[in-house]
């Protein structure tokens, strides 16, 4: 007897408003927001272990060094900047693409107001870890709802559509460009940052395909394993 093993789930090609239109929405909005709170709390994580923030997070600290922002409320001002950044790219944000902008950082400053750094060394570690590995889980989440990029991923996709270079290339000259920007601030680059951007990559990939919301009868739609 043979076993056929289920076509992968896939992500479907829609536009803002096909992402509100395309059905199951009620179950999409849970994994949308449940996936926010997650990023959100695992950057504080990772900002509280004090050994190296997410990429993005380098440039976010370094930034709110020089101005009267908290953490979170520079998140949610570096994500509209970046969003004005897609308007000569022509990409379309969709509902969660201002979630995203607006949900992050807010559960980042209400994470920092409980954690502090810990003193044990092997408890900053277990922050830093688990940090990344809540981060894979929430970008899966939040992808997987179908319902438009973060800011920063439509940043990537709208330069590599334009620009034909490869995904890879331009998101790790975004992600340079940060870090460098904001180590130049004062923000801080450590094992931590080091290891997120090798592991963040295929742990996407490992567990997108696990939380997708399914949207039978799309066309358009790419292979979830392959990104």
């Amino acid at each position: 007897m043979t076993t056929v093993s289920p076509p992968p789930r896939q992500l479907a090609a829609l536009g803002p408003l096909g992402q509100l239109r395309a059905g199951r929405l009620g179950s999409r909005m849970v994994r949308l927001f449940a996936g926010l709170a997650l990023y959100g709390t695992s950057m504080a994580m990772m900002i509280r272990s004090d050994l190296g923030q997410l990429p993005w997070d380098v440039l976010h600290v370094g930034l709110a060094r020089h101005v009267p922002l908290s953490i979170g409320e520079m998140v949610i001002v570096v994500s509209f900047a970046v969003l004005l950044l897609w308007l000569p790219l022509r990409q379309a944000p969709g509902f969660g693409t201002v979630a995203n902008a607006v949900v992050i950082g807010l559960v980042t400053d209400q994470v920092l107001h409980v954690l502090v750094v810990p003193d044990q060394l092997s408890f900053r570690i277990a922050l830093m870890l688990g940090g990344i590995l809540l981060n894979g889980v929430a970008t899966a989440l939040y992808i997987g709802s179908q319902l438009g990029p973060g800011p920063r991923d439509g940043l990537m996709t709208g330069l590599h559509r334009r620009t034909g270079l490869s995904l890879r290339l331009v998101r790790t000259s975004i992600e340079v460009t940060v870090v460098l920007a904001g180590w130049l601030l004062g923000g801080l680059v450590g094992v931590g940052t080091v290891l997120y951007a090798i592991a963040i990559g295929p742990l996407t990939q490992l567990l997108l395909p696990h939380f997708i919301v399914e949207l039978p009868g799309r066309d358009g739609s790419v292979n979830a394993s392959s990104r």
